[in-house]
C-alpha cells in the first residue's frame, strides 16, 4: 500500500509529495522546496524540514528525492534532504541538455553537463523499487527535456507537464520547449487508465476557485482540460500555446532556481573569500 502526502509552498505554488510504501516504510520526496527569500539572498529549510519531520513521525526511511525537472520557478531541496538522510536524487536523463544550456549561461564551470550532480538519471520506461512498490518512469518532454513522469501505483506525479483542468498545460517557452512535444507527451499520458490519478507540481486557482488543489485524474483531463481535451487537434493546441507562452513574463526565481537547480539543488561552489553567491547575467535571458 502506497501513501501520499501532500505538502504546499505558498509562495510558488508548488506541490511537493512525500510518497511512502508502508510495507516497507521506504518513501521518496518529489520536488521538494528549498526555501528562498529573492529580497535578502536568504535561503532557509522551512519547506523542507516538514517533509522530513512527516517522514519522522511515521518512521519513514527517505530512499529517494525524486525530481521531475529542473525547475525555474522555485530552488530545490533535493541536496538538503540527501546530506540529511542519504537518499538518492533521480531526474530525467534530459538533463544533460538542460545543463549544457545554463551551465555557460551562469559561468558556472563546476557543473559538468553530464548529470553526475545527480545520483541517478532515468530513462523512459525506467523501473525501480521503492520498498515493495514499483516506480515507472516516463519521459514527458516539452516543457522541458528533462520533464519525467513518476507513476506509482495508480498516482502519476506530473511536475509540470500538466495542471488542473481549468488551468491547462504548462508553458513551452523555456530553451529545450516544445509546444508540439508537450501536446505528445500529454496525449501519451492521458492514453493511461482514465481513473489514474494526477498529481500536480502547481496550481494556480483560475477566477471562479477559491483554493489550490493537487489531485484529478486521467479521465477530468480529458474531458475537461481547458488546453488539451480529447477532441483537440496537435495543430490547434501548438497555435493557442504558442500564443499564450508570448503572454507569459520570466519566471520570478528563474535566475536563482537553475544555478541551484542544475546542481541537484546543491548552492555555488564558495568563492575565494568564503561566501556563496548566486549570479544575475545582464541582458542575456
Amino acid at each position: 500500500m502506497v501513501q501520499i502526502q501532500t505538502f504546499f509552498d505558498t509562495s510558488t505554488a508548488t506541490f511537493s509529495y512525500l510518497v511512502s510504501d508502508l510495507k516497507s516504510r521506504k518513501a521518496a520526496i518529489i520536488d521538494p522546496v528549498l526555501d528562498y527569500d529573492a529580497n535578502a539572498g536568504a535561503v532557509s529549510s522551512t519547506s523542507a524540514d516538514a517533509l522530513l519531520s512527516a517522514a519522522s513521525n511515521e518512521d519513514l526511511e527517505i530512499a529517494f528525492v525524486l525530481e521531475t525537472h529542473a525547475h525555474a520557478d522555485h530552488l530545490s531541496a533535493g541536496d538538503y534532504i540527501r546530506k540529511k538522510t542519504g537518499a538518492k536524487i533521480g531526474i530525467g536523463s534530459g538533463i544533460t541538455k538542460v545543463q549544457e544550456t545554463f551551465s555557460p549561461l551562469f559561468n558556472a564551470g563546476d557543473v559538468v553537463p553530464d548529470g553526475r550532480a545527480f545520483d541517478r538519471l532515468f530513462q523512459d520506461g525506467d523501473r525501480f523499487d521503492l520498498g515493495a512498490s514499483t516506480v515507472r518512469v516516463m519521459h514527458t518532454p516539452g516543457h522541458t527535456p528533462a520533464c519525467v513522469t513518476y507513476i506509482i501505483t495508480d498516482a502519476a506525479f506530473v511536475g509540470d507537464t500538466i495542471f488542473m483542468p481549468d488551468y491547462g498545460t504548462a508553458r513551452t517557452d523555456f530553451p529545450g520547449g516544445n509546444a508540439t512535444t508537450l501536446y505528445r507527451s500529454i496525449r501519451r499520458l492521458l492514453k493511461l487508465p482514465p481513473a489514474t490519478r494526477i498529481f500536480v507540481g502547481h496550481d494556480y486557482p483560475p477566477a471562479g476557485r477559491d483554493h489550490p488543489a493537487s489531485e484529478t485524474t486521467v479521465a477530468d483531463q480529458c474531458t475537461s482540460n481547458i488546453h488539451i481535451h480529447d477532441g483537440v487537434t496537435e495543430t490547434d493546441y501548438v497555435v493557442q500555446r504558442e500564443a499564450r507562452d508570448r503572454t507569459l513574463a520570466t519566471p520570478r526565481l528563474i535566475v536563482p532556481a537553475l544555478q541551484v537547480n542544475i546542481r541537484a539543488g546543491a548552492l555555488p561552489p564558495a568563492e575565494n573569500d568564503g561566501h556563496v553567491y548566486l549570479k544575475v547575467p545582464i541582458n542575456r535571458l
